[in-house]
């Protein structure tokens, strides 16, 4: 168990902020921003964070991962598709898409890891 929390990026804080606390904030900070920008700051930090959960999932074993890494990358498509009209979530669909990837990540992780952390 040592070495799975050794590897483990969300174990260190710089690990942790490189990988989801820096694009989480870049989300929350293109929030005033208009379209295309925030779209595409958006896409590329759900990327990121899905890459890096899916990183950490083969390097650790972390349970969460397994599930918020595919949840990321399909949420980056889903919010290209709404920044380009293709989806109508209405006047409020980014509070909506901003909702959607927090609750989500947070509900995976949760439902996910009671069973312990790592597989």
């Amino acid at each position: 168990m040592v070495l799975k929390e050794r590897t483990d990026l969300l174990s260190t804080l710089p690990g942790a902020l490189i990988a989801w606390g820096l694009p989480i904030a870049a989300m929350i900070l293109a929030i005033g921003i208009p379209h295309p920008i925030k779209t595409w700051i958006w896409v590329g930090a759900l990327i990121w964070m899905g890459t890096a959960c899916l990183w950490n999932a083969r390097r650790c074993k972390r349970r969460h991962c397994f599930w918020t890494g595919p949840f990321f990358l399909v949420m980056a498509l889903v919010v290209l598709a709404y920044g380009y009209g293709f989806v109508d979530l209405g006047g409020q669909g980014w509070k909506w898409l901003g909702a959607v990837i927090g609750i989500g990540a947070w509900a995976i992780a949760a439902i996910t890891e009671r069973e312990g952390r790592y597989r």
